[in-house]
């Protein structure tokens, strides 16, 4: 029944491209067929929340530099058995950067399969990661935490220079392409 409310998000969802189709696929396969999808004990994989947060002109994007990973990210995390996504990407936006940030559209804006490698203390797993963009004023302090090196607000055509990986590349077109038509 939990699950409901992911399904339905993302039953109304258009991918980009292909790529990001068949993650789309995957995403509800994944969550039709596992009743725990949102809890990390779910060794195969689970259900991640992140927040693609922008300036209210989309010019620019906040990102942190996680410290584990040693990259450029959006923030995010674990579900922790809480189905509501987007108010688990709102709750690690507020943790991993200190800003309150709104949602731009309650709707989804992204949908990202990726492989976490095995650690000590985890196996090789999946993270379904679905992503919204949220708004906030550039302006504000931000704060990091543990997890995080740095956290900046980068312009949004410089984005590939952080990180150039087809996840955040293709977040930085949706971005630049909802721009460009208003």
């Amino acid at each position: 029944m939990h699950r409901h409310a992911l399904l339905s998000l993302l039953n109304d969802y258009l991918p980009a491209d292909a790529h990001e189709e068949a993650m789309w696929l995957a995403t509800i396969h994944f969550v039709k067929e596992n009743p725990d999808c949102f809890e990390r004990t779910l060794l195969e994989g689970h259900v991640t929340a992140s927040a693609w947060i922008v300036s209210p002109d989309q010019k620019q994007v906040l990102l942190m530099h996680h410290a584990k990973l040693d990259q450029w990210f959006q923030p995010g995390g674990h579900c922790d058995g809480d189905p509501d996504v987007l108010r688990v990407a709102m709750k690690e936006a507020v943790e991993e950067t200190g800003v309150q940030a709104h949602p731009v559209q309650p709707t989804i804006f992204d949908v990202d399969v990726h492989r976490i490698p095995a650690t000590a203390k985890a196996p090789a797993h999946d993270h379904y990661d679905i992503r919204f963009m949220l708004e906030a004023d550039p302006a504000a302090e931000t704060v990091r935490n543990s997890e995080s090196k740095d956290v900046r607000w980068v312009p949004m055509e410089r984005v590939g220079e952080y990180n150039a990986s087809e996840s955040l590349l293709r977040m930085q077109r949706k971005s630049l392409a909802s721009t460009s038509s208003t």
